[in-house]
């Protein structure tokens, strides 16, 4: 049997997975989880075979928690269920060590077919999601202090307060918003908000 350990703040969503994992005779839901904190305690007492985790929790997110799940258990099999599909944030997840990464809009059966997959070793990540990746593949990178200018902007910060707030020059913040308008390759400063969430780079 594949012992599934659920993890996910909505509890219809975790119905639905546990409906649908009860119907399969090669797995059983060993545990479930509604966020981050939560997902790590269960881990450790349960040890399940394959873990399914959303992204966006309370109080600890799927990321966080995928990296202290894998940093005392290894060999931990986590699949990331979630409805973001920006590719920085598929990035993140695999190179926190997920070994898959799929959509809750998928189907059912493609879940299924994942969490065998995952549980015989390999990896999985969708056709669209892995399109994505490969199309931003030699972007440059924003550096963390982009990605602090970024956020202020997607509150609807001005260069001046911007400035102020993360204690720089005026002139030094628009450097920042030049370079991150070119490296997301965005016509405008919402055009590049737009961008940044769609993928993944921030999120509010």
């Amino acid at each position: 049997m594949i012992r599934v350990l659920s993890v996910d703040d909505h509890p219809v969503v975790r119905e639905g997975i546990a409906a649908l994992i009860s119907r399969q005779s090669d797995m059983e839901l060993t545990a479930e989880a509604s966020n981050g904190l939560e997902a790590v305690e269960q881990f450790r007492t349960h040890h399940p075979d394959v873990t399914l985790m959303d992204l966006q929790m309370p109080e600890m997110g799927g990321i966080d928690a995928l990296s202290a799940i894998r940093g005392e258990f290894p060999d931990a099999r986590i699949i990331v269920l979630t409805s973001y599909a920006g590719d920085i944030q598929v990035s993140r997840a695999l190179r926190a060590g997920a070994r898959a990464y799929l959509l809750k809009d998928m189907l059912r059966k493609e879940l299924l077919d994942t969490i065998r997959a995952v549980h015989a070793g390999q990896k999985r990540v969708s056709s669209e999601l892995a399109v994505e990746i490969a199309e931003h593949a030699t972007d440059n990178a924003l550096t963390p202090r982009e990605t602090d200018v970024l956020r202020l902007i997607a509150l609807g910060k001005a260069n001046k307060e911007i400035a102020a707030q993360l204690g720089l020059s005026e002139q030094t913040v628009k450097s920042h918003v030049k370079n991150i308008l070119n490296k997301l390759a965005a016509n405008d400063r919402t055009h590049a908000v737009t961008i940044a969430l769609k993928r993944g780079v921030i999120d509010l």
